[in-house]
C-alpha cells in the first residue's frame, strides 16, 4: 500500500481530498443544525463563513482606498508605522485630502518662522518637549513636570499582554514620557523604567484590600516605586463611559488574577461606579485624602455627557481650592479592548465637543488655569495635536496610535484573544511574535518622531513651543470658501500659559 502511495502521489492526494470532502458534506447534512447555509449548500456553504472569517483582512489589504479605513485609515497608520521604523515620513505629489470639506483644520504658517537655530532645549536630546505647567505645583509634596507633551494613555496588561505592556513602558522611557498603567493595577511589566502614572479605576485593581479600596496599600506602592509620579482616577472612558471596563475570561490568566484579585478564567467585569464616593464632594475628598498620604498629584480621567457635574466640580474646585490637579477629557471616538458597540459608537462626545465644553465651564470660573489638561481620542497625529494645544490642552494621550507602533495591524480582534500582531492578547504564541527590544526602540522613534513635527510645526508658526499656539492660527473650513478661526468656532480664547524659552522646562525630581 505504502509502495503505491509512494508510486501514485497526485492520485492519492486527490482520493485523500475526496474522502475529506465527503466526510465535510455528511457533517453539514446530518449534524449541521445551527447554521442553514452550511445544511443546505454542503461543503460550498463553508466557504462564506470563511470569506467572513477573512473579510477584514481581504478589505483591509485590497478593497479599501488609502483613506477611507476606519478607524484609522492606511495613509494613518503607514505614517506610525514609517515613524517607528525611522523610514521616510514625507509622502509626494501633494495632499490627498478634502481640504475644503466641513471642519478640515488649516494650520496657519508664520511669515517669519521661529528659526530653528535659535531653538533651546531641556537636555541633549532635541526632540524632548516637556510640558508648560508643572502639575500639583505649590500644592502636593512631589508635583510634576512630564518631559513629554505626548505620553501613553491608559491600556492595562490583561488588555494587553506582557510583551506589549514592556515594550511599551521601555519605548516611553528612552522617549523620556510616561506611561499610564490602565485600570489593572501596576503590574510588573510597567516597571521597566519608564515615568508612571497609575490609573485607579472602579474596580480598583492592585489597590485593595478585604474591606475595598486600601490606601494604606497605595501609600506603600508609591513609597516604593518613585517611577510613579501621578495617580489618576477614572471616572469612566470614552469606548465605554458609565461602564466598567471588560476584560474576557479568556485573558484572565493565573498572573492577572493575582494582580488584579479576581478569579481565574472568568469574565473580569468591572462595577460602573466607584464606591468609595458618589457626588462631587466625595470625589473631591477621595482626591485629597490619596494626594495628601502619597504626596502625588492627583487627577481624574472621563468621557463627556451632561454638564451639571463638570459645572458643580469647577464650583467646589473654586470655592475649596481643593479638588483635581489634572483633567483628562476622553473623547467618544477613543477606546481599545472590549466595548459594546452601542456604548462605542453612540454614548459619550467626540474630543472637539467634550472639550470645548468643559474647557468653557472652567474658564467661567476662573478655574482653566487652575488645572492641568489632557486630551485623549485619535490624538497621536501631529495635526490633531496641535488643533487640541490651540483649543487648551497642555499634553497628548496615544493609546492605540501606540499599539500600531509596536506591530498592530488594527485587525480589531481585541475582545477575542486572537489578536494576530501579538499585542492584545494573552496567548503565548501569539506574543511570541512580538519582540521586546525591537519593539521599544520602535515606540521610542514614534514618540520622538511625533514631538519632532510638532516642534517643526510650531517653528513654522512662529512659536518655539507647540502648546504656545492660539486658536486664531487654526481656521477650519464651515462652508463653501468659507473657513473660520478655531477661537470663533469654539467661542473662547484659550488661557496662556507663561513661557520663556524650552531650555527652562527642566524636569522636577
Amino acid at each position: 500500500m505504502w509502495t503505491w502511495i509512494v508510486a501514485h502521489p497526485w492520485t492519492s492526494f486527490l482520493a485523500a481530498f475526496l474522502v475529506f470532502v465527503v466526510v465535510i458534506a455528511i457533517r453539514d447534512i446530518f449534524f449541521m443544525r445551527r447554521h442553514a447555509i452550511r445544511h443546505n449548500f454542503p461543503v460550498v456553504g463553508n466557504l462564506r463563513y470563511f470569506l467572513e472569517m477573512v473579510g477584514p483582512e481581504l478589505r483591509q489589504y485590497w478593497v479599501a482606498n488609502d483613506r477611507e479605513e476606519l478607524p484609522f485609515s492606511r495613509s494613518e497608520r503607514a505614517w506610525i508605522y514609517s515613524s517607528a521604523k525611522a523610514q521616510n515620513t514625507n509622502f509626494g505629489f501633494g495632499t490627498a485630502e478634502q481640504i475644503y470639506s466641513i471642519g478640515y483644520p488649516i494650520i496657519k504658517p508664520a511669515a517669519f518662522p521661529f528659526p530653528e537655530s535659535k531653538a533651546t532645549y531641556p537636555g541633549d536630546d532635541k526632540t524632548e518637549v516637556p510640558c508648560l505647567k508643572v502639575i500639583g505645583e505649590g500644592r502636593r509634596r512631589r508635583p510634576f513636570r512630564p518631559r513629554s507633551i505626548v505620553n501613553i494613555s491608559a491600556m492595562s496588561f490583561g488588555s494587553l499582554g506582557e510583551r506589549a505592556v514592556r515594550s511599551l513602558n521601555r519605548g516611553a522611557r528612552d522617549a523620556g514620557a510616561y506611561h499610564n498603567t490602565g485600570e489593572g493595577g501596576l503590574s510588573p511589566y510597567h516597571r521597566q523604567g519608564a515615568e508612571v502614572v497609575w490609573q485607579l479605576g472602579t474596580g480598583y485593581f492592585g489597590a485593595r484590600g478585604p474591606q475595598g479600596f486600601d490606601l494604606d496599600r497605595v501609600a506603600e506602592v508609591c513609597a516604593a516605586e518613585p517611577n510613579v509620579r501621578m495617580i489618576e482616577v477614572k471616572l469612566s472612558q470614552g469606548a465605554k463611559p458609565g461602564k466598567g471596563g471588560i476584560l474576557p475570561g479568556a485573558k484572565v490568566t493565573p498572573e492577572i488574577a493575582a494582580i488584579r484579585g479576581v478569579p481565574v478564567g472568568q469574565d473580569c467585569i468591572s462595577p460602573n461606579a466607584h464606591t468609595e464616593f458618589d457626588d462631587v464632594d466625595g470625589l473631591i475628598d477621595f482626591v485629597e485624602r490619596i494626594a495628601e498620604r502619597t504626596g502625588l498629584p492627583v487627577g481624574i480621567k472621563s468621557a463627556v455627557g451632561k454638564l451639571d457635574f463638570w459645572e458643580d466640580l469647577a464650583r467646589r474646585m473654586k470655592a475649596t481650592g481643593r479638588g483635581p490637579d489634572y483633567i483628562v477629557i476622553d473623547g467618544g471616538e477613543g477606546g481599545t479592548g472590549a466595548a459594546p458597540l452601542t456604548f462605542a459608537d453612540h454614548v459619550s462626545l467626540p474630543f472637539k465637543i467634550a472639550f470645548q465644553r468643559v474647557y468653557q465651564v472652567f474658564q467661567k470660573e476662573d478655574m482653566a488655569s487652575r488645572v492641568v489638561w489632557i486630551g485623549a481620542g485619535k490624538l497621536g497625529f501631529p495635526d490633531r495635536a496641535m488643533v487640541a494645544l490651540a483649543m487648551g490642552c497642555d499634553l497628548i494621550y496615544v493609546a492605540r496610535e501606540a499599539m500600531i507602533a509596536i506591530g498592530c495591524i488594527q485587525a480589531q480582534k481585541c475582545h477575542t484573544d486572537h489578536c494576530p500582531a501579538g499585542v492584545a492578547t494573552q496567548n503565548r504564541w501569539l506574543q511570541a511574535g512580538i519582540d521586546v527590544d525591537d519593539k521599544a526602540l520602535r515606540m521610542s522613534r514614534y514618540l520622538k518622531s511625533f514631538r519632532k513635527e510638532l516642534l517643526n510645526l510650531a517653528h513654522a508658526c512662529g512659536y518655539e513651543h507647540p502648546a504656545q499656539i492660539k486658536g486664531s492660527d487654526i481656521e477650519c473650513s464651515t462652508g463653501v470658501n468659507r473657513f473660520s478661526t478655531l477661537d470663533e468656532i469654539l467661542g473662547y480664547v484659550k488661557e496662556e500659559v507663561p513661557f520663556g524659552q524650552m531650555k527652562d522646562l527642566q524636569p522636577t525630581p
